[in-house]
């Protein structure tokens, strides 16, 4: 891996692991719902980091994609919360 990704690559995991100790530890679950947006928005960041990488548009499309589908997500969870559901 080129030496110009790795502090990208390197905050990047590092986010992701404090959101993970906040998906764990989190006393509520508004906290632990937010922590798990948070890593599905660092998922999109790592795979379009992986798409200008690999010059691959097919990680920017599934970036896309899975951004969609988190979004979605993300709404279903809140309304779910709130009690609406």
């Amino acid at each position: 891996m080129n030496i110009m990704w790795m502090p990208f690559v390197l905050v990047l995991v590092i986010l992701v692991l404090l959101a993970l100790v906040r998906l764990f530890l989190g006393p509520t679950a508004g906290d632990r719902a937010v922590s798990v947006d948070t890593v599905n928005t660092l998922v999109v960041a790592i795979l379009i980091l992986l798409g200008v990488y690999f010059k691959e548009v097919i990680y920017i499309d599934v970036a896309i994609v899975f951004a969609l589908l988190s979004f979605v997500g993300t709404l279903f969870v809140a309304k779910y919360l709130g009690g609406e559901l």
